[in-house]
């Protein structure tokens, strides 16, 4: 009987702690569905509906809001300069980190950890401390109104998390494979393009993924380099359009999302090489 209770009583406990792990997720699940979910309602509300039944269904639907975004030209040019910048930034930032990671992870020479301690020391410096002497120089080299004001900056900021990324990655291939592939009569340029990428792919897509959502989430640096309205990212645009349009509320809301849709849509397709690439990291070596 001692034994049939003790097996009762672990089986209870894991059932409640089962239950306990799911109400949590519900819990932070609703908190990110139950706001985007009103939004998408709301978008096809008129203001008068908002004010009147701000919670309730749309009667009747409004889908001139939604249509006059996805008709808009200035809406897709800015889905189109974010693709842009953000593609441009994560090769720049994969291509030199790759490269970076790669001397830090197999070549041993002196001062390499005190190089590399310079770079994570790039985590704890603040982008928003860096803004205004960024702007200066920026400004002096003309590049204001210009993509690459912005990827520029953003690749250098990117380059601690991914070089510390990529280097763990690559030191965690075995030493036999560069030996091998030395004793074939491959250069240490050759081993890094033909063998060490191909194997580091689910990295290479990790820090890929991460450098483009972070550079399309970018607000702060496209609106101060930014002042020509073609060159406006999504959200510069989001930002534009809320304040020009702060008394439409319904609108505002079916334009932001819209705006959500890209991104989303992206992760959506890149979500599988991001946790495949985090859980190949986690479990090498």
């Amino acid at each position: 009987m001692s034994r049939v209770s003790t097996r009762e009583r672990v089986r209870t406990e894991r059932r409640l702690r089962h239950l306990g792990l799911h109400v949590i997720v519900i819990a932070a699940g609703s908190f990110i569905v139950v706001p985007i979910l009103y939004g998408v309602l709301s978008g096809f509300k008129s203001n008068q509906q908002l004010s009147s039944n701000p919670f309730g269904l749309p009667s009747p639907w409004v889908a001139s809001n939604y249509t006059d975004v996805l008709l808009s030209p200035d809406f897709w040019r800015q889905v189109g300069n974010s693709t842009f910048i953000a593609v441009a930034t994560a090769v720049l930032v994969v291509g030199a980190s790759a490269m970076a990671g790669f001397v830090f992870a197999r070549f041993a020479f002196r001062g390499r950890e005190m190089m590399f301690t310079l770079f994570t020391m790039g985590l704890m410096f603040p982008f928003a401390v860096a803004i205004l002497p960024l702007f200066v120089l920026l400004r002096g080299l003309g590049l204001l109104d210009n993509p690459l004001g912005v990827i520029l900056p953003q690749a250098a900021f990117g380059l601690p998390m991914t070089i510390i990324i990529l280097r763990g990655f690559f030191r965690s291939i075995p030493g036999e494979v560069e030996e091998a592939a030395t004793l074939d009569g491959c250069s240490a340029f050759g081993f890094f393009w033909r063998i060490l990428l191909p194997m580091a792919r689910p990295a290479i897509a990790t820090v890929s993924v991460l450098a483009i959502v972070n550079s399309w989430n970018n607000f702060f640096l496209p609106l101060v380099v930014f002042n020509d309205p073609g060159w406006w990212t999504i959200p510069v645009g989001v930002q534009q359009f809320s304040g020009q349009y702060s008394s439409d509320t319904a609108r505002v809301l079916a334009y932001v999302i819209v705006a959500m849709i890209p991104a989303l849509a992206f992760y959506a397709v890149a979500e599988r090489q991001l946790v495949g690439g985090l859980t190949a990291g986690a479990t090498k070596g």
